[in-house]
C-alpha cells in the first residue's frame, strides 16, 4: 500500500460503507433517485481507495472508472461483473441525479444498493480490508 494515501484510503472506504447506508435509508424512505446516486458513490469511493493504494489519483468519475478497468478488471484482480456494475451505476446515477422527467424505479435503486455492496466488497478483498 502507498503509505503516503493510507488514510485517504481509509476515508473512502469509510465513505463508501456510509453511502450504502444512506442509499439503503434513501430506499425505504421511497427516494430511488437518491438512493442510486448514492449506491454509485459507494461504489466510486471504493474504486478511489483502489486506485490510491495502487498510488493513481484522480479529478473526474472517467478517469476512476477508466482505470478500474484498466488496472484491476482486465488485470483479472476484479471480476468483469465488477466493472460492469461500476458503469451501470455511473448511468443509473446520471438518470437519479439528472433525469429530468426520468426516474430511477425502486426495483432498479435497490439492484444498484446489492451491486454497490459486492462491488465494495470485491474492492476491500482486494485490499485486504474485510
Amino acid at each position: 500500500m502507498t503509505a503516503r494515501y493510507e488514510r485517504e484510503i481509509i476515508a473512502n472506504l469509510e465513505r463508501a460503507e456510509q453511502s450504502i447506508q444512506a442509499a439503503q435509508m434513501l430506499a425505504a424512505a421511497g427516494y430511488s433517485d437518491f438512493a442510486a446516486s448514492r449506491a454509485y458513490y459507494a461504489a466510486f469511493y471504493a474504486a478511489t481507495a483502489a486506485l490510491l493504494h495502487e498510488g493513481f489519483e484522480f479529478s473526474k468519475h472517467s478517469g476512476v472508472i477508466a482505470y478500474v478497468h484498466r488496472q484491476f478488471v482486465r488485470t483479472g484482480r476484479l471480476a468483469k461483473q465488477c466493472g460492469q456494475d461500476l458503469n451501470w451505476l455511473f448511468e443509473l446515477r446520471s438518470i437519479g441525479d439528472y433525469g429530468e422527467i426520468r426516474h430511477v424505479a425502486s426495483e432498479e435503486a435497490e439492484k444498484a444498493i446489492r451491486a454497490a455492496t459486492a462491488f465494495l466488497q470485491a474492492i476491500k478483498g482486494m485490499l485486504g480490508k474485510q
